[in-house]
């Protein structure tokens, strides 16, 4: 089959990922709606937040500039497109790398089982930052959970 013609699956081009919390989807959810909490977790390990525009429903607009740990800022335009309270957080985000963020949260014995699907627009541009967000969303993800349980 030529390049063309090929199907890329959504697993092909995303980074997926779960992370278990030892607390309810509704303590997981409250780190995730409230900008102040959000400053704190968002982003790979020894990043800072400015969070300036939080509107926090379906189309709301998010912007935030984010302050790398070499003092370099990352301006970053987001839209959430799906919020299920306590259940789901979705984003599509627009500046640099063009990509749709899904968390999910799934309650599980005594805490959350959180599930994370970042998904880009091709596999080949996926594969030109795997192991960057591989990373990235590891740490970011450890940085919600010791949020929510601070």
């Amino acid at each position: 089959m030529d390049k063309e013609h090929r199907v890329e699956t959504v697993e092909q081009r995303s980074d997926i990922r779960s992370h278990f919390i030892a607390a309810t989807p509704v303590q997981v959810f409250a780190a995730m709606r409230d900008p102040v909490r959000v400053a704190r977790w968002w982003g790979p390990d020894g990043f800072r937040n400015t969070i300036h525009t939080f509107d926090f429903q379906p189309g709301g607009q998010w912007l935030l500039t984010m302050h790398g740990p070499d003092g370099t800022d990352y301006p970053n335009e987001s839209r959430f497109t799906r919020l299920v309270p306590d259940a789901l957080f979705e984003i599509e985000h627009f500046s640099g790398h063009h990509f749709v963020l899904t968390i999910s949260l799934q309650a599980s014995g005594q805490g959350t089982q959180v599930h994370w699907q970042q998904t880009f627009d091709t596999v080949e541009h996926y594969a030109r930052i795997a192991q960057f967000v591989a990373g990235a969303n590891a740490q970011n993800l450890q940085r919600l959970a010791a949020e929510v349980l601070r």
